[in-house]
């Protein structure tokens, strides 16, 4: 067997159109619970109760019940347990959190109008994730020999890749355009280009090594950071009302290696094949949130409230480095030279609309209670492609024009859905200036536990791809407790939370092969877990 690596002959550099896959995205488009100690603290059960800035980016009506002008600042330390990895990561960092500002100013005897500005990292990527399993006769490279061993991989003359040649006919690699129209089961990837290794022309056929099993390690590192800018108010003492604008700024980074533990086809050498993968993902998005709280009884401090967000419209660009290696040498990369250029290009995404529903109550000036439901339908998040950019050097502007992907939207319409959220939480006051709390958030899975990572969609999403793994993750336990302290105008609060997400992961999708019975490629899911701890601290003033 003559084996042959390739690098792409393709630099992504100069590719006018991209569009990202699910379950990058999926990453982007979730939320955690963060902001202020209180409001931690109460599980973030306060879309009725209010009067805490961390409800600008939920429901902004919430601080229209604020009235008095304030400024906090908050900062945890966050922990994952049980989390070892072989390319390393910090199991704990310390996070900057939240920092806000609100301006309350009295229109009258009963209404206020005020004005906020707050920052809160509304995702911390930062994650450790191994997995290893047994692989019976499977690999991550026999996807790409299905797909050649069926004329699919690559435009094809004869039967046989078209293969480039330099000046003097020497072999230079495949040619890696990727022609949609001949493909209508399969679709090329930049890691196919790398893993196309197997092609005997003696025989005229693809080959695959098999492996006994995998290791695979990840870490992630990054956040999202959203820049809320609210206007809000009440009409008497029973309606409130507020209007939020929101700026999020994504940085998201991970390296992996994913290792299988191969041995030839004739048996006769083991050997490891080894992807390593460096990507990044940053970008802007922009999203405008409503709500509304009403005392329906003027008597009575119960209150209800309602909001809604428009979806987040992102424009990311992702860049990524990969190297393959067999054990012994570096085989190839997704560049022309290892001391190449990143890949690089631009995408957009929106995600989906979220709705949401709460009730609160006071009793006294002791207790106050708050439940919250919120709604978002993943399966509609709408990965899209550039399909044109232009500078207007009249108007010193940038343009550009997007379509949807639909073959990856029909893949996320397949593989995540709705999730539904259920925040509760409690606040005790023993004496006034002393308050207690305690919350419980469950977030149902945004994965259809069948799904998985598609290498065969007609997409350029696919087509970038550089790993082939992924993970289906469960339903979300979060459960916090608090603790505040009031003197005069500072206030200090301090909240714990624990969160707790199984999930199963896969080195890569199955595929059975009804024509080619040694091909089938079967991988199992692993169990995997995140949990986490988050210790707050938010110190305060009003004036």
């Amino acid at each position: 067997m003559k084996k042959i690596i390739a690098a792409a002959a393709l630099m992504l550099a100069v590719v006018p159109v991209a569009a990202q896959e699910t379950y990058e995205n999926a990453k982007i488009a979730t939320e955690d619970l963060n902001g202020t100690a209180r409001y931690v603290g109460m599980g973030g059960a306060m879309e009725a109760l209010g009067a805490d800035i961390s409800t600008i980016s939920t429901n902004p009506a919430g601080v229209g019940l604020i009235r008095k002008s304030s400024i906090s600042a908050s900062m945890s330390v966050v922990t994952q347990d049980g989390a070892t990895s072989g390319v390393g990561g910090d199991k704990t960092n310390v996070s900057f959190d939240q920092i806000g500002f609100v301006w309350s100013n009295r229109m009258n005897r009963t209404s206020f109008l005020n004005l906020s500005v707050n920052y809160h990292k509304s995702r911390n990527f930062n994650q450790i994730l191994s997995a290893a399993d047994r692989l019976d006769n499977a690999s991550f490279n026999k996807l790409t020999y299905a797909k050649g061993n069926n004329l699919l991989l690559y435009p094809q003359q004869d039967g046989q890749p078209l293969v480039l040649t330099d000046a003097q006919g020497n072999f230079a690699g495949y040619n890696h355009q990727p022609n949609y129209n001949s493909y209508p089961a399969f679709s090329c990837t930049q890691l196919d280009d790398m893993l196309a290794t197997n092609y005997n022309y003696m025989e005229g056929q693809w080959t695959a090594d098999n492996a006994n099993s995998y290791q695979f390690d990840r870490a992630h590192k990054g956040y999202i950071g959203e820049y809320d800018f609210n206007l809000s108010g009440n009409v008497g003492n029973q309606v409130y009302l507020g209007l939020t604008v929101g700026v999020h700024d994504v940085h998201y980074k991970h390296y992996s290696e994913h290792t299988d533990f191969m041995h030839t086809a004739d048996m006769t050498r083991d050997y490891r094949l080894t992807v390593a993968d460096n990507r990044e993902i940053t970008g802007t998005g922009y999203d405008v949130k409503a709500g509304i709280i009403v005392r329906p009884i003027e008597s009575s401090p119960f209150r209800v409230g309602v909001y809604v967000h428009t979806p987040t419209f992102y424009t990311l660009r992702t860049s990524n480095y990969t190297v393959l290696d067999d054990g012994s040498f570096a085989v190839g990369s997704n560049t022309i030279t290892e001391a190449g250029p990143r890949s690089s290009y631009k995408f957009k995404m929106r995600t989906p609309w979220k709705f949401g529903a709460s009730l609160g109550h006071t009793i006294g000036q002791q207790i106050a209670l708050g439940l919250t439901y919120e709604y978002a339908d993943y399966s509609t998040t709408d990965n899209r492609y550039i399909t044109d950019e232009y500078y207007d050097d009249w108007n010193d502007s940038y343009y550009d024009q997007s379509e949807s992907d639909k073959q990856m939207n029909m893949h996320t319409e397949r593989t995540l859905k709705g999730v539904h959220t259920l925040k509760v939480g409690g606040e005790y006051k023993p004496i006034p200036s002393v308050a207690l709390r305690i919350g419980y958030n469950y977030v149902s899975s945004m994965y259809d536990k069948d799904g998985f990572r598609d290498g065969s969609i007609n997409s350029f999403g696919t087509y970038v791809a550089s790993t082939t793994d992924f993970t289906n993750w469960e339903d979300t336990h979060r459960f916090t407790l608090g603790a505040g302290y009031t003197y005069q105008k500072f206030n200090v609060s301090l909240a714990y939370q624990y969160s707790h997400t199984n999930g199963k992961f896969y080195p890569f999708m199955s595929y059975t092969d009804a024509n080619t019975a040694d091909a089938d490629n079967i991988a199992t899911g692993v169990k995997v877990s995140n949990k986490r701890n988050q210790l707050l601290l938010t110190l305060g003033y009003t004036f």
